[in-house]
């Protein structure tokens, strides 16, 4: 099936045009936002601003891609080579999920590395991702691994269950920019 979610980079600050530009022609668009601090010169305003910057995500049918391609400020359709990448639905829902529990979101370092966990128990139940430590407070990260990006949401440490997946190991303590990966103890 070709129909499917993409990533489409856009120019830096064209999420929102471009995504209302490929509304405005019918295809289903996904830019996920959340609400950042900004210190002005007299006062901190909250702000909305793009969880993935200079990306789009857009379901569509890749065999139709020259309407999207034409779209402004679209650079590209991300993939490898001739070959477009589709995102998975499950990734785009677990982001939506996070978007709408209303826990604290915020930008998070791509992760590939660590043990996941699935969530049992609050608004974030049934999702799986990585856990980590940040200053004492316990973070689920969830990645969209084709873009390299990922989302942290607050969790509560009793919520949190190890997905056990063959070949990982139990136990684990990584270091990543600083921030203290952590498995069950």
């Amino acid at each position: 099936m070709s129909n499917a979610w993409y990533a489409v980079r856009v120019r830096s600050n064209f999420e929102q045009t471009t995504a209302a530009y490929l509304e405005a022609v019918g295809h289903q668009v996904f830019v996920p936002t959340y609400e950042q601090r900004k210190q002005g010169s007299d006062r901190i305003r909250r702000v909305r601003v793009p969880l993935f910057p200079g990306y789009v995500i857009c379901h569509m049918d890749i065999n139709l891609r020259m309407p999207v391609l034409a779209a402004p400020g679209v650079v590209h359709i991300v993939g490898f080579g001739n070959d477009f990448v589709a995102v998975p639905d499950q990734e785009i829902e677990a982001v939506r999920h996070i978007l709408t529990a209303q826990v604290q979101v915020e930008r998070w370092p791509y992760l590939a590395v660590g043990e996941r966990v699935r969530i049992v128990e609050g608004p974030l139940a049934g999702l799986t991702g990585i856990l980590v430590d940040v200053r004492a407070k316990q973070r689920l990260i969830v990645s969209v691994h084709l873009l390299q990006r990922s989302v942290a949401a607050a969790v509560n440490r009793e919520a949190v269950r190890p997905e056990r997946q063959s070949g990982l190991l139990d136990r684990y303590d990584i270091r990543h920019e600083g921030y203290r990966i952590s498995g069950d103890s």
